[in-house]
């Protein structure tokens, strides 16, 4: 499989070089060649294969033969040991709970397998990488926790200042070791507007090699195709006909990865782009008009974008023919007021307890099911308790912090703080890496 890069077909790579460059020139994302689609037994029998044959499946024809099968089955396996399971919460309504992995976010699966994949391309390299990363919320723990004491690898995750919960900065600042954490004093965006400066920097490029690891890496954003097959095999085990699906959309690469696998062959009636008072993508479903915004802060944190990366591959799935992206996908925004309602009446109601990317899921099928009488399942993307001051304000009740994050939460924080001016980055990047 070849990779082009969307800015400039010209430039056109193989998947080791796209995984290790994570973007291409002009900061242009790189896309696959051609979309390789799922054969039709293989999807209707999905019953007869284990998780892991279906993450193989499912992966095999992005990879090739650049890394042997064996090693990619292992690779797959080990991002996928953890549980996935599909809950229902209402008679028309589950949830893929995403959150059940080391870092309790659905970002668990996208990084293990980057992680996996980049230390086995490095081993034939004489070189050390700088994987360096924007991240809202969730991307970060799970690229510390996926990269942690990886030999030859340094890790520099940028987030913006107070707009992380405790869980999750904890995540990012507490590993120390090859995991450096830079608290930037502003936004999500300006995060990520650091980052691609970074890579067109050519000093910097000169001095280190860079990658990312958020989801404009293909190898990031490919493996998550694989908890929607996983979805699909629990779904045909009580469920007749296609499912809508709810995706929590900020930086929109897990709508993105699921579209592309409704594009293979994956049967699904509708998404719905579920999104917070971040809007963009919402508003152009509804005008044609795509205008970025500045970042508005929410509860729904991860999703604070207000210029999402992925949409660019989704316009390219579907070849930029406006109609038929709008009849398959239909956009909500929720606000926070909503998202809190949302958390405690489903509590009540069902026993559910739901995060507040979660909830803004919900909250959006739930519109669309109201001309729409259809069935489905949302996209659980985290663990409550990283969000205990939304959930508990909505519940009236404490979160239990699970055990696996007792002895994180005791560990010193350890970031540094810079201005969303890239002088700075830079300067830590070429004296602190």
């Amino acid at each position: 499989m070849k990779y082009y890069n969307l800015k400039d077909k010209e430039e056109v790579v193989d998947f080791k070089t796209a995984t290790i460059k994570g973007q291409g020139k002009e900061k242009g994302l790189f896309f696959p060649e051609y979309i390789p689609l799922f054969e039709k037994d293989f999807i209707e029998n999905l019953d007869l294969y284990t998780d892991e044959e279906i993450a193989y499946r499912c992966m095999k024809d992005f990879v090739g033969d650049e890394i042997p099968s064996e090693i990619l089955k292992q690779i797959v396996s080990e991002t996928i040991n953890f549980e996935i399971p599909l809950k229902k919460i209402n008679e028309n309504i589950c949830s893929l709970e995403l959150f059940h992995g080391p870092t309790l976010a659905f970002k668990d699966v996208g990084a293990r397998f980057m992680s996996r994949c980049l230390s086995y391309f490095l081993k034939s390299e004489n070189k050390k990488v700088t994987v360096l990363v924007a991240t809202s919320g969730d991307t970060g723990g799970a690229v510390a926790n996926g990269f942690y004491k990886t030999e030859n690898i340094n890790v520099v995750i940028l987030y913006p200042k107070n707009r992380v919960s405790e869980v999750q900065e904890k995540q990012l600042t507490a590993l120390g070791e090859n995991i450096s954490a830079l608290e930037v004093d502003g936004s999500f965006d300006d995060c990520q507007n650091l980052v691609k400066q970074a890579f067109s920097d050519t000093e910097i490029n000169s001095k280190l090699f860079l990658t990312s690891a958020n989801s404009i890496n293909v190898a990031r954003w490919l493996p998550q195709q694989i908890y929607y097959l996983l979805a699909l095999k629990q779904w045909k085990k009580t469920e007749n006909g296609k499912p809508v699906i709810a995706v929590p959309s900020g930086n929109f690469g897990n709508l993105c990865a699921g579209i592309l696998a409704y594009f293979r062959g994956l049967p699904v009636e509708h998404f719905i782009a579920a999104c917070n008072e971040n809007d963009v993508i919402p508003n152009y479903l509804r005008t044609q008009k795509l205008q970025i915004k500045e970042t508005v802060a929410t509860l729904s944190n991860a999703m604070d974008v207000g210029n999402p990366s992925n949409f660019v591959r989704i316009l390219t799935l579907f070849e930029n023919k406006f109609q038929d992206l709008a009849d398959m996908i239909s956009g909500y925004s929720v606000d926070d007021e909503k998202t809190l309602a949302a958390i405690k009446n489903v509590h009540e109601k069902y026993n559910y307890l739901l995060d507040p990317h979660a909830a803004v899921a919900y909250t959006a099928m739930e519109k669309y099911f109201e001309v729409n009488a259809k069935k489905g399942f949302i996209l659980g993307t985290a663990h409550p308790v990283k969000f205990p001051q939304a959930v508990e304000k909505a519940i009236q009740t404490p979160v239990d912090l699970p055990k696996s994050l007792e002895l994180l939460m005791k560990k010193e924080k350890k970031s540094i703080e810079i201005s969303p001016d890239f002088a700075e980055l830079k300067r830590f990047l070429l004296t602190e890496i």
